[in-house]
């Protein structure tokens, strides 16, 4: 049984990287990830906010947000 990821980012340079660097390394044997481009998808924000997402890029793992770098405020996905 694998634990679900979900990947939030805006599409800026920062979240690309970041994608290329940690969704990547995640084992997809342990981890179910998903990978929202909240620019592309602003229905999911208030999702993120709720999960605890401040910044982009963000991986949430079992409910618990990480931060990665800052690309973008959430609050400027609106």
């Amino acid at each position: 049984m694998s634990t679900q990821a979900i990947f939030y980012h805006a599409g800026c340079p920062v979240c690309v990287s970041a994608e290329q660097q940690f969704v990547a390394a995640l084992d997809p044997q342990r981890y179910a990830v998903e990978v929202v481009h909240l620019g592309q998808a602003k229905n999911r924000v208030a999702e993120a906010e709720a999960l605890g997402v401040k910044s982009v890029p963000a991986l949430v793992i079992d409910g618990a947000p990480f931060h990665i770098n800052f690309g973008a405020d959430i609050s400027v996905l609106r």
